[in-house]
């Protein structure tokens, strides 16, 4: 039991309150991870990708909740989802780089600065004339992915200089905004290995997406920044496309930069044909043509020595302040479907050029932070696979799925459908499943939890889980009880982080509110015993009727965090109730619904009328007595999510630890399949063949309903990701990593996106569950209330380091030879305690001594300060014998 248990058990004897939640306690894992990795890993990291691997990629660029546009696996730009929308295969007619390079006097060689196109080939056209695709290109490319940064090595044997480009956009821990940047930086190297000078120059083209009539350009420069900006002036003022987009390159040391308005107009295929004839014949633009068309170009041209190597660096930026509920896919309120909600980005800047010009200013400070936390991720000697699934899913953030309205405020689409979002509202029981947000943006985790418990609740308590904009008008019309008793969890899990008690206190009342609505009569847990027994909706899209791992965990999990809530805020009262509810419904559960290997759902009809309206939807079952679309013996893969969010949270066993295990090994022998040869779907396909996968429910041992749940039949990897990872809580740790490894052996750039998994819709959210393995096996935890760090990593190497995080900073720790040290990169960490691996006696601040008490106990050694401290950014902290 840690302290912050032992703490939170005497306040409450102290206070007159049950002790009993904490009764159940997790033991020691048996960890079941090699000293070292017994064979090469199937995913590496960074991920490699080349050849056929390059048809799929499509890597994000663009700020957080600001829109994307992605970098496919050839260098060419696809998917610009940046006018308020999801687009998917949309793309301006010409968004082209080019290369020009002339050695001493010999002939100039030119390429479109992409690697040739991948089959297929065919369509009604061929494959058209959008972006030229019949002139010459690279020979290839090869793309190595760690979001947030994208790199590809061109090659090309008749091109007398290596080229590269490396992409990104600033993605910083815990900087909200300076991470929501409507940027995409593509900085090209150009390296000369002849022994003579080379000539080179890099020409941007990007057509005017801007409508039709009235398009313009203007050329820009502020200081080294030279761009063109693109609009339309004609455009009425609440056009979706009213706004601006800027191409700019930095000129820093002193080249040649030329630059068009637009292409010389002309008709048929003229216009790239002058272009190209220009561009080529000496690597400059211009002169400018009498008349234009609506494709300008920026070029820069340089002198590269022999031997050198030198950087051209494009900033595309974007302003497209016109997003209403409508056009996103977002549900409004009655009336305001066309109401200008707004970009969060575009209240900061008043144009796309204003963007740029802040993004070039700060670039050496921006890139730097980010490439910080890129490389203490690319170090933490984890399994590559848990590393890279977390990065990869990072991108989420930045694509369509979510925004910032211009008030500021987080909100996030289930996915995207390829032009609208798709699900609205923030919907709580799909984002209850990811951790990534809490971890890295905890300001977006708290604008969540505004939402979430703002006008969402009613009157009673119901959380409607998807919220209308604008906000304060109009509710959803039910509420997920999976949703509420998640959000719950996640609530405490922000105030750990954060030890935030001001806004604790602030939010508290609300979310008591959602607990006691579980109590109302026709509600979830009417009588009060600790157990779900009335109608819930879930994240199937139906509801369970009568008692189910799957929302039962759940709810002893929601009771959990209420307490300590309550314990945190002084409501004695309410802790001391949540307390023996959550022992009388666990010994409930495990007596009554673990059949032996796993837990299941005893289906217990319900007359309509005894049912509270807000828990219903119209999607479940027609007949509430006889319910179709249930669980019932079913070996359900998310049954015990509760407790996963739990294990996340610190909160302890919920149910039995050896229940809980054989549940999972029952997962794992059920679920799991090494290939899907034979398993039958009638459903959505996200895996199918060869590929391995934990499938949503398995009727191998049980009878299947005649109607069972929707979904059942599918795979998800954020339902994948959160089983996975609660197998690594729970000692089995070497099966969490394979199946995180089947994951993203799915996701390998031929058969799928490897940025981009799907659910409902592209990008989905759920999936950001990924980052949750990193937690598991790295063994750090922090509680922001009791100022108290826990370093036990769970996979087991010689020299182990890893990336951690709170909401107040973020580093890195080490250990190796029984000596744990813990580096701040950014931020601070108050501390008043630590729990490390047992033998260390002493501990060490920036190389000071710092006096501490020490306690050892079961392998573990506890030391607790003094007075309490503080490890500043850029501070070290070291514990050892």
């Amino acid at each position: 039991m840690s302290n912050r248990r032992k703490f939170l058990q005497t306040l409450s004897l102290a206070s007159g309150v049950a002790p009993s939640l904490t009764a159940v306690q997790t033991p020691p894992a048996k960890d079941t991870a090699p000293a070292t990795q017994a064979r090469p890993p199937r995913v590496r990291y960074p991920r490699v990708f080349t050849h056929e691997k390059l048809a799929m990629l499509a890597f994000p660029l663009g700020g957080v909740a600001a829109g994307s546009i992605s970098l496919g696996g050839r260098g060419n730009l696809r998917d610009w989802e940046i006018f308020n929308r999801p687009d998917k295969g949309l793309a301006p007619g010409y968004a082209l780089p080019s290369l020009w390079v002339q050695m001493g006097n010999a002939k100039p060689v030119a390429r479109v600065l992409e690697a040739r196109y991948l089959p297929p080939y065919e369509g009604s056209s061929g494959l058209g004339s959008d972006n030229a695709p019949g002139l010459r290109r690279m020979e290839g490319a090869t793309f190595t992915g760690q979001y947030p940064l994208a790199h590809i090595a061109f090659r090309d044997a008749r091109v007398p200089v290596k080229v590269s480009l490396e992409a990104f956009s600033p993605f910083i821990p815990h900087n909200a905004d300076d991470s929501g940047l409507p940027v995409a930086i593509l900085r090209y190297k150009v390296r000369n290995p002849t022994t003579e000078a080379a000539k080179v120059s890099i020409a941007w083209s990007l057509e005017n997406m801007a409508g039709q009539d009235g398009r313009e350009a203007l050329l820009q420069q502020q200081g080294l920044l030279h761009g063109v900006t693109m609009s339309n002036p004609a455009l009425p003022a609440d056009h979706e496309r009213k706004g601006s987009f800027t191409v700019a390159v930095l000129d820093d040391a002193g080249g040649n930069i030329t630059s068009l308005r637009g292409w010389p107009l002309g008709r048929w295929w003229n216009s790239p044909m002058l272009f190209w004839d220009d561009f080529t014949a000496d690597g400059l633009l211009g002169p400018e043509a009498a008349q234009r068309g609506p494709v300008g170009a920026i070029c820069l041209q340089r002198e590269i020595p022999a031997g050198a190597e030198v950087e051209y660096t494009f900033l595309l930026t974007w302003h497209y302040p016109n997003r209403t509920p409508e056009r996103c896919g977002w549900r409004a309120s009655k009336g305001d479907e066309k109401v200008v909600i707004g970009n969060w980005y575009s209240a900061r800047f008043p144009d796309a050029w204003a963007a740029a010009v802040y993004a070039a200013e700060n670039l050496p400070r921006l890139e730097k932070a980010t490439k910080q936390f890129a490389t203490a991720l690319r170090d933490t000697t984890l399994p590559p696979a848990v590393k890279e699934a977390a990065s990869a899913n990072f991108s989420t953030l930045a694509t369509q799925t979510c925004f910032r309205t211009a008030d500021g405020e987080f909100h996030g689409f289930e996915g995207c459908s390829d032009h609208q979002g798709c699900c609205t509202g923030n919907c709580t029981h799909v984002w209850n499943y990811e951790t990534t947000t809490a971890y890295l943006f905890p300001s977006l985790a708290k604008s969540l939890r505004k939402a979430a418990y703002g006008h969402s609740v009613d009157e009673d308590g119901a959380m409607h889980f998807r919220q209308v904009l604008p906000d304060g008008k109009e509710r959803s019309g039910f509420a997920a009880a999976d949703g509420q008793m998640g959000q719950l969890i996640h609530t405490y899990m922000d105030y750990l982080l954060s030890g935030d008690l001001e806004w604790l206190r602030a939010i508290y009342p609300t979310a008591k509110k959602t607990m006691e609505y579980c109590w109302l009569p026709g509600s979830w847990d009417a009588d009060r015993d600790g157990v779900m027994e009335g109608v819930q909706h879930n994240t199937y899209d139906v509801e369970f009727y009568g008692p189910n791992p799957q929302c039962g965990i759940y709810y002893l999990g929601g009771l959990c965090a209420m307490r300590e809530l309550a314990l945190a805020v002084g409501d004695d009262a309410m802790a001391s109730e949540c307390a023996r509810l959550f022992e009388s419904g666990r010994q409930w559960i495990d007596a009554n619904l673990f059949n032996g290997e796993y837990y299941i759902q005893k289906v217990r009809g319900l007359p309509r009328e005894k049912i509270i309206k807000t828990a219903m939807s119209s999607m479940g079952s027609a007949d509430t007595q006889n319910p179709e679309y249930q669980v019932g013996d079913g070996c359900l893969v998310d049954q015990m999510v509760g407790q996963y969010l739990a294990e996340v949270a610190g909160l302890g066993a919920l149910v039995d630890p050896a229940h809980c295990r054989k549940t999972l090994q029952s997962i794992y022998r059920y679920n799991y399949k090494r290939n899907l040869y034979d398993h039958d779907s009638v459903q959505r396909i996200f895996a199918l063949n060869d590929e391995a996968a934990i499938i949503i429910c398995d009727y191998g041992k049980g009878t299947r309903p005649h109607i069972p749940f929707p979904y059942w039949a599918e795979v998800m990897t954020g339902f994948e990701y959160s089983a996975a990872t609660h197998m690594m809580y729970a000692g089995m740790v070497k099966e969490g990593v394979e199946c995180v490894e089947n994951i993203r052996a799915r996701y390998d750039g031929e058969r799928r996106n490897p940025w981009n998994e799907a659910e409902c819709g592209h990008h989905y959210a759920r999936a950001m569950a990924a980052w949750s393995g990193v937690l598991a096996l790295s063994g750090f935890r922090y509680d922001g209330a009791m100022k108290e760090i826990e370093a036990l990593p769970r996979w087991k190497v010689t020299a182990f380091q890893s990336i951690w995080m709170t909401a107040t900073g973020w580093g890195m720790f080490q250990q190796s030879g029984g000596k744990t040290t813990v580096h701040v990169l950014s931020g601070r960490l108050p501390l008043r305690s630590a729990i490390v691996p047992a033998g260390a006696a002493s501990a060490t601040l920036d190389g000071q001594h710092v006096p501490v008490k020490v306690t050892q106990a079961k392998g573990q050694s506890r030391l607790q300060f003094v007075e309490d401290i503080v490890v500043a950014e850029g501070g070290t902290l070291v514990f050892q014998a």
